[in-house]
């Protein structure tokens, strides 16, 4: 589910899931450890990198959808503390944006401290409206530090989807590349940031993202249960139980 590739004293994480890197459980469980191990290794910046054409998907919403409360409990749980993990990251993490990017995918870029993202017309929002989900106010806040208050109100109220170019004009990216220099580039630029002082630059670097470690600080105290109750709504389950229907025809 997840290939490794070093680069000198950069360790490159590739979501492998064909076909479309969807999260589910164990995805998230791997990416999590595999961070960790990274870190306690010595590496000193991690770029997230995913398929051509196709960054992450998002959630895994067929396998979602057959988990009981607890199990969704279970699944939310995992995916919030991934998203503690980069953000209380002691390392940078650049999100290599290999391709589209919608829902979870999106919301893991957000977490890392730079984004890349292959040129063209290739998409990433949170959609979560468009398929019945509420944005949490934990991730609202992570997009807000990212594209500003009202730009994040107007992409999250619509579940906006947009293209590369119109992403990085946001602010939801901080720059394009062809797809094959997706990775290249943001090893460059991770490169760049660790030819600085390293006492300096990490400790500026920690002041800078010290709102976002705060907010992700204790998994258990964030809001999962009302989250849950959303997710269980009539509403939510139909839209969800359509879109996967619909993803059933495809395949």
């Amino acid at each position: 589910m997840l290939n490794l590739v070093t680069h000198d004293a950069i360790t490159e994480i590739n979501l492998a899931r064909p076909p479309v890197n969807a999260l589910n459980l164990e995805l998230l469980q791997a990416l999590r450890q595999v961070i960790d191990e990274a870190v306690r290794s010595g590496t000193r910046g991690i770029v997230l990198s995913g398929a051509p054409g196709m960054f992450s998907a998002g959630v895994d919403v067929p396998a979602l959808l057959g988990r009981d409360r607890a199990g969704v409990h279970q699944y939310w749980h995992e995916f919030f503390t991934t998203c503690a993990v980069l953000a209380r990251s002691p390392v940078p993490v650049v999100a290599a944006i290999t391709g589209h990017s919608p829902a979870g995918g999106a919301v893991l870029a957000l977490f890392c401290d730079y984004r890349v993202m292959a040129q063209g017309t290739f998409r990433i929002g949170l959609n979560e409206v468009q398929v019945g989900l509420v944005v949490p106010e934990c991730i609202q806040f992570a997009m807000r530090r990212v594209v500003g208050a009202y730009r994040a109100e107007r992409l999250l109220v619509a579940g906006a989807m947009v293209e590369s170019e119109q992403a990085l004009s946001y602010g939801l990216v901080d720059e394009l590349a062809a797809a094959e220099q997706v990775v290249p580039r943001a090893i460059q630029w991770l490169n760049q940031l660790l030819a600085l002082p390293p006492r300096a630059m990490l400790a500026t670097r920690a002041l800078a993202r010290a709102d976002l470690a705060d907010a992700y600080a204790d998994v258990d105290a964030l809001p999962l249960d009302d989250f849950l109750d959303g997710f269980f709504h009539e509403e939510t389950q139909s839209v969800l139980q359509q879109l996967v229907a619909r993803l059933k025809k495809k395949g």
